[in-house]
């Protein structure tokens, strides 16, 4: 029986590339202060392609922490230190315009109507996703936010899931992780959970489906894919 669905958020809620594109776009520049080689060098430290607004698949954007990103662009900025690096970027980030993958407060509240609980778990800075949620008007549908800085840990490790579960009474079998990458379900799967993989982010679908009960197109095919299951709650 489900009875709750722990969300990633990039590349998940929201579509990976129209969202982060554009804002990593500007963060480089605003970092290189216009200097053409150094926004070159910090792109390559993360994956990026400035000329086609692209991410290499392998970019530490789309699933590591803000922490990790900053460390990828440090050696180039040596007027920067860690921390105000980090803080500089969730300020950003919270403004970020976030784009839905699909319109999220239907599916949510339909969501919820059948009697689940949900949770959002991400690998960003936890007011950066608040803020999120709050401008896609959505904030009250969660049970549960937690990032990389909410003392729980990041993906793949379960910490985050786990403190989902002891926060909600929900058990881990009876949850669902639905993520767009790799991190996610390893996390699901460390925390005995199902999980779902979206092909909203970068991945695709060979890349999921090994680590996957199910990959869906989008975060909107999930209440077809949660009525195939036997026991379903509600």
């Amino acid at each position: 029986m489900i009875a709750a669905i722990v969300f990633d958020k990039d590349g998940t809620l929201f579509d990976f590339e129209a969202t982060w594109a554009g804002w990593t776009a500007g963060l480089l520049a605003e970092l290189s202060e216009g200097e053409g080689a150094l926004a070159g060098r910090l792109a390559g430290a993360i994956g990026f392609d400035l000329p086609t607004r692209r991410f290499h698949p392998e970019s530490p954007v789309i699933a590591a922490t803000p922490v990790e990103i900053a460390a990828a662009m440090l050696p180039h900025l040596p007027r920067w230190g860690a921390g105000a690096l980090v803080d500089r970027m969730n300020a950003r980030a919270a403004d970020a315009r976030q784009a839905e993958v699909v319109p999220l407060r239907p599916l949510l509240v339909h969501l919820r109507a059948g009697g689940l609980l949900l949770g959002l778990v991400t690998n960003d800075g936890e007011a950066p996703a608040r803020a999120h949620l709050a401008g896609a008007g959505i904030s009250d549908l969660f049970d549960f936010v937690a990032g990389s800085d909410s003392g729980h840990g990041a993906k793949p490790a379960p910490g985050q899931l786990l403190a989902f579960a002891r926060a909600t009474g929900v058990a881990p079998g009876a949850t669902v992780m639905v993520g767009d990458s790799l991190h996610d379900l390893h996390a699901g799967r460390a925390a005995g959970m199902r999980a779902v993989g979206v092909l909203t982010g970068l991945a695709a679908h060979h890349d999921l489906a090994p680590h996957a009960d199910a990959v869906l197109p989008d975060i909107g095919a999930l209440p077809g894919w949660l009525a195939t299951l036997p026991q379903r709650q509600g």
